[in-house]
């Protein structure tokens, strides 16, 4: 299992690299510090002083990938993709254009995405995956049929229809918690109840019509069989054999949700003003600032190969014929 771990640590090194190589031509090449400065500046005509002084303000005044003026390793090192982008992987993530120290505000918007995202994907998929079990358990009745017409009905909304409405009935009409805003502590609770419950119904039809999917395909498998023939009570064969073996695939889907429970919802977030990590990045977005999105995405490139780690390593707790040597 150790083994297993360090190369699947080492695989990650070069994926990292890549990521980081591919960010760094979309950010610098594809789009030069020239057109960053003009984007910047916000006008039409800018003047070629007006963009030097902010590209030198900014450190963007250097050659890209080699600096042929410095000498010895300062040719590599007085470069924008060392300055800027290998510095990453220190997870020194420099400083946003407004000045402010981006890993605090990071280490500020964790807790709001997590207390957001947590609770969104544990009891959305302990429902997802309770529903989807009893469609699978009455399979082709009146129960199942309207069932997965619910599902596919869930689906056909969109969530800006259940943010835009639940603020609107629970919120404003009824006043039952706020309709935007955060605090700290306890009192983040009221503010949470929302998103959280709108996180779930708007994931539900989806989440609970693949895992209907996945147990009715495990249900069909000779094992199923065999275990019915045995004398097995359906209820039995359902929660003991088909669960088991239909986790594996369920767990490969949910690895996205790792960067998920940091990240949090950038539309959900941005709708009920939680300052998380979402709207974070939705705000670099819109205020183009490149030092944040590429702090954004070397974060999301992380934690989704440790997503893809700990998927790995949950296989041996849902199937113990899975051993890693």
């Amino acid at each position: 299992m150790f083994a297993y771990i360090v190369r699947r640590v080492l695989y990650a090194i070069p994926i990292l690299i890549g990521v980081n190589l591919i960010t760094f031509t979309l950010f610098f090449v594809v789009n030069t510090p020239d057109d960053m400065a003009r984007m910047h500046l916000g006008t039409k005509r800018v003047t070629a002083e007006a963009i030097s002084k902010w590209k030198l303000e900014r450190g963007y005044d250097k050659p890209l990938l080699w600096n042929t003026t410095a000498t010895g390793s300062a040719k590599l090192t007085s470069t924008i993709f060392f300055e800027r982008s290998m510095r990453l992987f220190r997870f020194d993530f420099g400083a946003a254009e407004d000045g402010r120290d981006i890993a605090r505000e990071i280490r500020g918007r964790m807790l709001p995405s997590f207390a957001l995202a947590l609770p969104v994907f544990l009891v959305g998929l302990a429902v997802n995956i309770s529903f989807a079990l009893m469609l699978a358990f009455f399979r082709a009745t009146y129960l199942d049929t309207w069932g997965v017409v619910f599902c596919v009905a869930m689906m056909s909304v969109s969530t800006l229809f259940y943010i835009i409405g639940g603020q609107y009935l629970i919120s404003k009409l009824w006043h039952l918690v706020p309709i935007s805003g955060y605090a700290r502590g306890p009192d983040a609770l009221r503010f949470l109840v929302l998103p959280v419950i709108i996180g779930i119904v708007s994931g539900f039809g989806t989440s609970a019509r693949l895992y209907r999917t996945l147990f009715l395909e495990e249900m069909s498998k000779d094992y199923v069989r065999t275990a019915k023939a045995k004398g097995l009570a359906e209820r039995v064969v359902m929660f003991r054999h088909v669960l088991r073996n239909a986790m594996i695939p369920i767990l490969t889907g949910v690895v996205v949700v790792l960067p998920a429970l940091f990240f949090g919802s950038l539309i959900t977030e941005s709708f009920f003003g939680i300052p998380g990590l979402g709207s974070y990045t939705i705000d670099a977005i819109q205020a183009q600032d490149f030092a944040v999105v590429r702090a954004m995405v070397f974060i999301g490139s992380v934690l989704y190969i440790l997503g893809l780690l700990a998927t790995d390593l949950s296989y041996t707790l849902v199937d113990p014929r899975v051993r890693f040597q």
